[in-house]
């Protein structure tokens, strides 16, 4: 009895080894892909990539359209639990700026979304987003510096501004101005791979 209750504890940890290790995309519609097909967002283009060379991960997108920092927090547990991540891309932030939300706030949330993660042994790659400038300079200054306060504070990888080479080319927004189109998404995927690839073992 002893010893097959001994080789079936080997066993499970046998498996738990071989698992593929996950890479969760925690967003919102940046990430989810509004507007255009899933399989053109830049999370499946990353996926794709990651086929050649690194064929062991899997990236399961829990991204939504319309998530706050708040709503991420409140499903972190559960996708640490269900999914047990090696990486979490923790892309949140921008509707709580387009609400007017306090950035204090906003950098609380994605602070125990980090802390969380990181205690559950997953690494966070952190990336950064704007609001537009008519929301006062103070506001979108204050909003943008929370992103690299925390990388600094948490100790985690910063991605800077992902639409940074997006956002201004109107050929590559669609027409709400806010999310980019299916043309966009190779160059967000190429933004965030050299940040993610030293992660991978």
């Amino acid at each position: 009895m002893f010893r097959l209750l001994f080789f079936m504890v080997i066993s499970l940890l046998s498996l738990q080894t071989m698992a593929e290790p996950v890479i969760v995309v925690l967003g919102d519609s940046i990430s989810a892909g509004y507007g255009i097909p899933v399989e053109q967002g830049w999370v499946s283009l990353l996926q794709k990539r990651l086929q050649t060379n690194h064929s062991r991960y899997t990236i399961n997108n829990a991204s939504i359209s319309g998530e706050t920092s708040a709503g991420g927090l409140a499903r972190i547990d559960d996708i640490l639990h269900t999914q047990n991540p090696t990486i979490v891309l923790l892309q949140l932030g921008a509707n709580d700026g387009l609400r007017g939300l306090s950035a204090i706030e906003m950098k609380n949330n994605l602070a125990e979304i980090t802390r969380r993660t990181q205690n559950s042994g997953a690494t966070v790659i952190l990336l950064s987003m704007k609001i537009p400038p008519n929301y006062g300079k103070r506001y979108v200054e204050m909003f943008y510096s929370v992103y690299p306060q925390l990388a600094r504070q948490l100790n985690i990888t910063l991605v800077p501004f992902l639409l940074e080479d997006v956002a201004l080319h109107k050929d590559l927004m669609q027409a709400d101005g806010l999310h980019p189109n299916a043309k966009a998404q190779a160059i967000l995927a190429n933004k965030i791979e050299p940040y993610l690839l030293p992660l991978l073992k």
